[in-house]
Order: C-alpha cells, then structure tokens, then sequence
C-alpha cells in the first residue's frame, strides 16, 4: 500500500513538474533560437510567405495584375517597372502568379504534413508501445513504403488517384507517413521503459492516456523539427508533381507548374523559370534551415552550449 502511495505521489509530482515546465522550457527555446540568425532570417521569411499567402487570399485586388488574364499581345514581356517579374508565353503576368502561387504551395505543405504526421504519430505510437506483432506489421509495411522514392511512390497514387492539387495533397501524405512512424516509434521504444511509464502502469493508467499524457510530449520536439523539414520536402513534392503535370490544372498558378510550362522557353525567356525557382529554392531553404534551428534550440545540451 505505501508502495502503491508512493508511485502515485511520483506521478503526481511528475505531472505537476510537466504542467510548470512548458513555459520556462519554451521560453528557453525561443531564446536559443532567437541566437541563430539564420533560423531568425528563415522565420520572419516564412511569415512574409503566409501573409502573401493570406492577403492575396482575401484581397486579390492588391495585385498588380490578374494572375489568370491572358493577354497574347503581351507575351514574353521583360521584367520592368510594370510587369516586375516580366509575362509568361500567355501574357500572364508572372509576379501576380507566384504570389497567388505562394498560397498553393504552402497550404499542400502544410496540409500534407499535418495529415502525415497525425497518422505518421498513431502508427508509430501503436509500433513502439505495443511491440510484438502489431510493431512487426506495422513496421514492415513502413518499410516497405520507404523502399520506394517518394517521388515516384507520390506518382503511383496520382495514377491511382487522378490529377488535381487535392490528389496531390493525398500522395504527398501518404508518402510521408514512414518518416513520421519511424521517429515517433524509436523516441517512444526509448522512453517507454522509464521510471514514470511504468509508475503510470502501476496506478492503472490506461495505455492511450499513457501514450498521450506521458510519452508523447517527451517526444514533441523530434515530430516539431521533422515537421518542419517535412513542409519543405511536402513543397518539393508538389513542385515535382506540378512540373509533371500532375498537380493544379490550368489556369491555377503553381510554382512546380510554372516551372513545367516555361521549361521549354529557356533560351527565349529564362526568367520565366528563374523567378518560380527562386521562389521554390527560397522556400525550401527557409523551411530547412529553421527545422535546423528548432532542432538545436530544442536540445538542451544546445541550449547549454
């Protein structure tokens, strides 16, 4: 009985030093991550990419020009005062689609990633607490995913799927899963055999409160750092379904899609391609390089350094 009284007492302790612990832990991140300058640049990007994103949403007249009015007059036009980013074989002006392309490509990167990672987080949970069997099943069948380029794998389900961004959306996810399970199932294998797990079994705890109250959020920091290298790759993906055809049809404006289309026009009109794979290139790197920055302020011996 004392035991018993103790082990609750434990985890009392435990769960009271978890619900005072957020703050000054978050706040002990932010204050290494506000230390890189590079995660810094990254971050204050990306919030000028989702305020594009929204504004143009909301107020598509703040554009110079409609990204959808074709104008065969007007093709191929350099970049100038006007047409910032010059026009495409359609007249289109090219500034005006990469910022409505912006909202495309963030919110496959977003969507993707979040829906990966949620099933990616409930399969590896599933794996590394239950073992056994369930772990052998699942794991194989992630293996089995991850012995196939996720590119080409993403195409398989297009072909299967069909085109259109909410396809693409889909495959993307899909393919992303593994990462997601294989992260969630080595941190949990790691710490499910603590002291505080198995005091949570003695008291009765159940397994999904276990998985979810007390492991879990010791493993919060591996699925934020993989989730923001994961929208970058999410982007890439799309771009590369795009650049194939098999993303956003005509006449919505894509960066991977506007790539495809002016990739014949090299000679005649590189900016056309540079302008999309810049926007793309800048992206991905933002993305990257402040998943590297979360990564180091999220690890105390970072932290310490």
């Amino acid at each position: 009985m004392d035991k018993t009284q103790d082990t609750a007492a434990e985890i009392s302790l435990s769960t009271q030093e978890f619900l005072e612990k957020p703050e000054s832990q978050w706040k002990s991140m932010w204050d290494s991550l506000k230390k890189n300058k590079a995660a810094m640049v990254s971050l204050a990007f990306i919030i000028i990419l989702v305020l594009i994103a929204v504004i143009t949403a909301i107020f598509p007249q703040v554009l110079p020009h409609d990204p959808y009015e074709q104008n065969m007059t007007k093709t191929f036009l350099f970049p100038d005062g006007r047409y910032w980013f010059g026009t495409d074989q359609l007249g289109r002006d090219i500034f005006s689609r990469i910022m409505v392309g912006t909202r495309v490509s963030l919110s496959v990167g977003v969507i993707a990633v979040a829906v990966s990672m949620t099933l990616g987080v409930v399969f590896g949970s599933l794996a590394g607490y239950l073992g056994g069997k369930v772990d052998s099943f699942i794991m194989r069948i992630m293996d089995i995913m991850l012995s196939i380029p996720s590119i080409l794998l993403a195409i398989a389900f297009m072909a299967a799927l069909g085109q259109g961004i909410d396809k693409a959306v889909i495959a993307i996810s899909l393919v992303s899963i593994p990462e997601y399970a294989r992260i969630v199932r080595g941190e949990i294998l790691s710490v499910k055999e603590n002291d505080y797990v198995q005091a949570a079994k003695v008291i009765g705890d159940k397994d999904g409160r276990i998985i979810f109250r007390h492991i879990l959020p010791n493993v919060l920091s591996s699925i934020i750092v993989r989730a923001t290298l994961g929208i970058s790759s999410a982007i890439l993906d799309a771009s590369a379904l795009g650049f194939l055809g098999l993303g956003v049809q005509p006449p919505a404006a894509e960066w991977g899609d506007m790539l495809g289309r002016a990739r014949n026009y090299i000679f005649q009109a590189p900016y056309t391609l540079i302008f999309p794979g810049l926007a793309i290139s800048l992206t991905v790197l933002a993305f990257n390089l402040l998943g590297d920055g979360l990564r180091d302020a999220l690890d105390p011996k970072s932290r310490q350094n």
